[in-house]
């Protein structure tokens, strides 16, 4: 056993392009570091509807160029196998480490197998190169992100020609395409041959930018803006600076690319601590809000003054930001379709409702999401939202961030916050208050335990609320196909459990709406909100096992 893991090691070794990764390969074979080369050679990143995400290193089980090489090869052969030979191919990447190298390694692979490649000119938002997509009539893109995972990540997230990210069947087949490529030696990879686009193509992404807002609209929102380390900074500005808002306060310790993230834990808005700096900005600068993107910029988070909050400023859940840029849109007239996934707040179909519009919930992700029918707005509780679908068919921070200031410009001129049009929909619709409960995992079968555990043992009632229904989505609904994930109704509240599709967490989405008969009674329905949810969350946990 422990030889042929040392043999396998020398093979893959004898293949790896890379001399940081061989280097750090060989001195694990030489130290004879069984335990940790079994961890690495335990299998294969598998290619799902994310793409590929994990931690870089030597191996089969962690990201470098191998793998990449390996990755790029099978999504050639796919892309050949669908009559695309010959069709460009868009590259994107962010500033983590090895993403420049996973891109022209990709470019490489293409420009081999008789397609044509084209990089992007500099580390920029995921969003310019879903826009670049179709901009550019590409059959496919790939974009070399982690998003928002920890520093020691990278991942390769791929898109077909129609700008979405892929869904089955074409994951499976693209895995299948990945699996069946032989020996790197045999896989072409040419010095150059490929395009680097030059500016213009961003250009043009920031033309379109100007299409979410309103002719005329107000524009004077005053924002404090981080990029949390990532590559949004360069491209947010230009945008506000198009636009006309004033210009944003930049967070300066986190405004430049650095792929250490060396003041956050996790590069993530929603982590605690991420947001600290961007507070003590706002201290300073007194602005209307904070707006924050993740790494890769097409996460969107916001933050409000809140003097009934912990150093006077309130981040607003995505749930929140979701239902206030919907309400903004209805008010503008929008026509269409308004849409999230299952494990967003159920406010959003109220609001559609009674404006008229089309409803659909889908499946977690913007792959799906940017797959609705008719689809003039779609967001997710993560953060993610979707304005300008036309243009870029995923979740973009860019223009999310724009349409944000605007509204907060419009209810500015009105001597109103983002906090008064979040209490007029709780009066409308009534209080609908989210949470999570997250729980990161160094060993995964903790999650399928859980998982088991509630599927054999469903509860009957949570927080002294009665379960009238429970549901395996494993098995698929009438609107949905199925998905590794259990839905709870019960009386006025509703709970979803899914493993991450990204990360080793099991997240648990609660929601609970309280009926609120007039403004008065907006602190106690608060109160029972967040009551109800607390012990959802506990009875939850007890349940689950975890």
């Amino acid at each position: 056993m422990q030889h042929d893991l040392i043999a396998q090691a020398r093979t893959w070794l004898a293949e790896d392009p890379d001399p940081e990764t061989r280097d750090e390969l060989a001195a694990l074979i030489e130290a004879g570091a069984t335990q940790e080369l079994a961890v690495r050679f335990a299998g294969t990143l598998q290619f799902g509807t994310a793409g590929l995400r994990g931690e870089l290193g030597a191996g089969p089980m962690r990201m470098n160029r191998s793998v990449v090489i390996r990755a790029a090869a099978g999504l050639a052969a796919y892309l050949k196998a669908q009559g695309q030979d010959g069709g460009l191919v868009v590259i994107g990447y962010d500033a983590r480490y090895k993403s420049a190298d996973f891109a022209r390694d990709t470019a490489a692979v293409m420009t081999g197998a008789g397609l044509r490649a084209a990089v992007l000119p500099r580390p920029l938002p995921t969003p310019v190169l879903a826009y670049a997509i179709r901009h550019l009539g590409a059959v496919a893109g790939v974009e070399v992100t982690a998003s928002h995972n920890p520093p020691r990540d990278n991942g390769y997230k791929v898109y077909l020609g129609d700008g979405s990210q892929i869904v089955p069947p074409a994951d499976g087949e693209i895995a299948a395409a990945i699996a069946a490529v032989g020996p790197l030696a045999d896989v072409v990879r040419p010095e150059d041959g490929w395009e680097v686009l030059g500016e213009d193509v961003l250009d043009a992404y920031l033309a379109r930018t100007d299409a979410v807002l309103s002719a005329g609209s107000p524009r004077t929102a005053r924002t404090v803006y981080t990029a949390m380390h990532g590559v949004g900074a360069s491209v947010l500005t230009a945008a506000f600076e198009r636009a006309g808002f004033p210009a944003p306060v930049l967070v300066a310790e986190q405004a430049e690319p650095d792929a250490a993230f060396p003041t956050v834990a996790f590069p993530n808005p929603e982590e605690p601590g991420a947001m600290d700096l961007a507070f003590a900005t706002a201290r300073r600068a007194a602005p209307d809000l904070i707006i924050a993107n993740d790494p890769d910029a097409d996460r969107c988070a916001v933050a409000v003054p809140d003097g009934a909050a912990d150093g006077g400023w309130r981040m607003l859940r995505g749930d929140e930001v979701g239902a206030l840029l919907a309400a903004h849109l209805v008010e503008r007239g929008a026509s269409g379709v308004f849409a999230e996934s299952i494990v967003s707040s159920s406010l959003l179909g109220r609001i559609a409702e009674k404006a008229g519009l089309g409803y659909e919930e889908t499946l977690t992700g913007f792959k799906w999401i940017a797959r609705v029918d008719g689809l003039r707005y779609g967001y997710e509780e993560a953060l993610g939202y979707c304005v300008d679908p036309e243009g870029v068919r995923d979740k973009d921070g860019i223009t999310a961030a724009l349409l944000v200031a605007e509204l907060a410009s419009v209810l500015k001129e009105r001597g109103r916050t983002l906090l008064d049009l979040l209490d007029d929909l709780a009066l409308t619709h009534g209080l609908h208050a989210t949470d999570q409960l997250s729980v990161r995992v160094e060993d995964l079968t903790v999650i399928a335990d859980a998982m088991a555990r509630l599927r054999e043992q469903p509860p009957t009632a949570l927080a002294g609320l009665a379960v009238t229904s429970a549901e395996d989505l494993t098995r698929g609904t009438d609107r949905l196909p199925p998905t590794d994930g259990l839905r709870y109704h019960l009386e006025g509240a509703r709970v979803i459990v899914r493993p991450s599709g990204t990360e080793p967490k099991l997240k648990c989405y609660l929601e609970v709406v309280v009926p609120v008969a007039d403004a008065a009674g907006l602190p106690a329905a608060r109160a029972r909100g967040a009551e109800l949810l607390a012990a959802i969350k506990r009875d939850l946990a007890a349940a689950a096992g975890i």
